[in-house]
């Protein structure tokens, strides 16, 4: 009872250290570097080598935490490989991920088994030992990041042949990795416990991945039971957080019965099963989004748990003094890379270039690798703390410096989609409307009211003059950038499109790409269409909801709601001002000199909006939303601006 009560302690205290773990880690995004960084260094502050808020005794009582954690980190990895979306450069992608696995491991193994004969990286005397030693290093030069891969294309909406084959090898490769892991450690184990791989020897590693498939089926069943249900995420998140930890209490099951019986021992890989059981339910099942969907949102606490616990076991005496042979494993992992993509790139008749530079997209490392490298040294205590030290200080080397690369070569292929530098332009506002109807003309003439520059662009041809005063109609005759440019859309500060979802999707992402228009607003008629409007930071405007909302604005705030629509008569307005004035950065809000009138809504800042107080600190090319009367508005306006 003491030893539960002393437990129970031990995970209240690590999970108020979880907490400040996972808001004082992201400190590091200011630096540019990945969050798992900063993750880790909060573990070895609050491990027992610094602050020993976490000790030697926690972690050992704390280690149930890696037994469900690292079965998860498999479903992840698993979830991201979908067959289908692969299809297309499925060619390039085999040959790649064989070439590098091949490549990788081979060149890796061997080059960490000549640095284990050396004195500084000397973790084992034993023959066997550097076997096992560099194997289990050429398996983990092989591991991939599908996390922070995703990452960087969602970050710059690369799309793409390149983009699709870096995908692919990554996430195959993830799953490969895991199966070559079970293998190698089956066979490092037989070794070092004293037996040769004998015939009966290799029936048992074969006889291990065999069980290993038959569990991950029936967890795969077991999974798309659970999913069938309709009941809350959180639970059915708990019930897979279950299952993956009963995966070590069935490999242990199946251990002690091989001890028994037939006197051998009988490893089954949890990452294994977990991966399988993950790909399946993925790809052959009806319930891939939800599943995908609570990966997505319970991952983020396994990473803290996970990421903190490993920082905290790090030997930082031991990472001080390898720091050399940390550089070396990098650059002899970069060089297997290049080798393995050049290879493979070439079977796989991709184009030169791609063959060049794809091995900058394949360095990040993270959760699957750190995966195995836990296994690692829980199974090797003699070494593997040390092994351990090593490797986590390689692995989050190649993750400051994977992302940059990965990033640099989508550049060089040109299928980065980021959002262009908008340029800045004298006199008034500048706004482009795309489609020409009622709806248009009248949006134009008020804005027209308010000060803007508008221009109704339109592909219908022959219209009729309509004697429209300040407003200027242009005929457009395709979508393509330069029509776009034509009608001056890359000096506009704001586009609204009131034609098709398909036209207006090429009409936004154009702006997006090539003039970075601050805002882009959309008339929406399918609503399943909502999602790619919004990755593009697109304002919304759906007719079917649109009324029945402004309706019930009016009924519970009919004077904010008129007053925000210019419904009132007594000359008040709202308007976003845009801080340009270099006299106003830095001072705050409460020393502004502002008319008596003018009332500030909130403060928007790098397109995020920020708790405004009166000790708020203005920042150039911050965007004040203020409510007062027309003429203070422009006052404010002339100063500001």
């Amino acid at each position: 009872m003491q030893v539960f009560l002393d437990i129970l302690i031990i995970v209240i205290v690590f999970g108020i250290i979880l907490v400040s773990s996972n808001r004082i880690s992201r400190f590091v995004l200011y630096f540019k570097l990945p969050l798992i960084t900063g993750i880790l260094l909060m573990g070895i502050i609050v491990g027992p080598e610094a602050l020993g808020m976490i000790n030697k005794e926690s972690l050992t009582k704390l280690h149930f935490i890696d037994y469900i954690a690292l079965p998860f980190i498999a479903f992840a990895a698993g979830s991201e490989l979908y067959f289908i979306e692969l299809r297309s450069r499925m060619r390039s992608i085999r040959w790649i991920t064989v070439s590098q696995l091949v490549i990788s491991f081979l060149l890796g193994s061997l080059g960490v088994f000549f640095l284990t004969g050396l004195e500084f990286f000397n973790l084992t005397q034993d023959f066997y030992g550097r076997i096992a030693i560099s194997t289990l290093a050429g398996t983990i030069f092989v591991a991939r990041s599908p996390a922070s891969v995703i990452a960087v294309i969602n970050e710059l909406r690369a799309k793409g042949p390149f983009t699709r084959m870096v995908l692919g090898v990554t996430v195959l490769t993830d799953f490969l990795v895991v199966l070559l892991f079970a293998l190698v450690i089956s066979i490092t184990d037989s070794l070092l416990s004293g037996n040769s791989l004998s015939f009966r020897t290799i029936l048992l590693i074969f006889s291990e991945l065999i069980v290993s498939f038959g569990i991950s089926y029936l967890l795969y069943l077991f999974f798309k039971w659970i999913l069938s249900f309709q009941f809350n995420t959180t639970l059915k998140a708990i019930i897979i957080l279950g299952g993956g930890w009963s995966i070590h209490f069935i490999a242990l099951g199946f251990n002690l019965l091989a001890e028994t019986f037939i006197n051998h021992s009988f490893y089954i890989e949890p990452l294994l099963v977990g991966i399988i059981s993950s790909v399946l339910l993925t790809n052959y099942s009806p319930f891939r989004r939800e599943f995908q969907k609570i990966i997505h949102d319970t991952i983020p606490i396994v990473y803290v748990a996970f990421f903190t616990l490993i920082g905290a076991s790090i030997s930082v005496d031991v990472v001080i003094k390898t720091w050399g042979v940390t550089l070396i494993l990098v650059f002899l992992r970069i060089f297997t890379l290049i080798i393995g993509n050049w290879i493979g790139g070439t079977l796989g008749d991709d184009p030169p270039h791609y063959n060049r530079i794809g091995w900058m997209s394949f360095v990040s490392q993270a959760g699957m690798s750190l995966g195995l490298i836990t296994v690692v040294a829980d199974k090797y205590p003699v070494w593997g703390e040390n092994f351990a030290s090593i490797f986590v200080s390689v692995i989050v080397l190649n993750q400051i410096i994977g992302p940059p690369l990965m990033k640099w070569a989508i550049q060089i292929v040109k299928e980065s989609h980021c959002r262009a530098t908008h340029k800045s332009h004298a006199g008034p506002l500048e706004v482009i409307i795309f489609g020409y109807e009622h709806q248009s003309i009248t949006l134009a003439r008020q804005l027209v009211n308010h000060g803007w520059k508008a221009t109704i662009a339109t592909s219908r041809p022959n219209i009729p003059d309509p004697e429209i005063n300040n407003i200027d109609i242009k005929y457009i005759s395709e979508i393509s950038r330069k029509s776009l440019e034509d009608v001056g859309s890359a000096e506009a500060d704001a586009i609204v499109t009131l034609k098709k979802d398909n036209e207006n999707f090429n009409i936004c992402e154009i702006a997006y790409e090539f003039f970075g228009t601050p805002e882009l607003i959309v008339r929406l008629n399918d609503r399943n269409n909502l999602k790619k409007f919004h990755e593009l930071g697109a304002l919304i405007v759906e007719p079917t909801t649109a009324i029945v909302s402004l309706m019930d604005h009016l009924v519970r705030s009919p004077m904010a709601t008129s007053l925000l629509l210019g419904m009132e008569d007594d000359h008040q307005d709202t308007a976003d001002i845009s801080i340009r004035n270099p006299d106003l950065h830095g001072i705050t809000l409460r020393k502004l000199h502002l008319p008596s009138d003018i009332l500030i809504l909130s403060t928007r800042r790098k397109g995020h909006n920020i708790i405004s107080t009166g000790y708020t600190r203005l920042r150039l090319d911050d965007i004040l939303t203020v409510v007062g009367s027309v003429d203070s508005i422009e006052e404010l306006k002339r100063r500001f601006e």
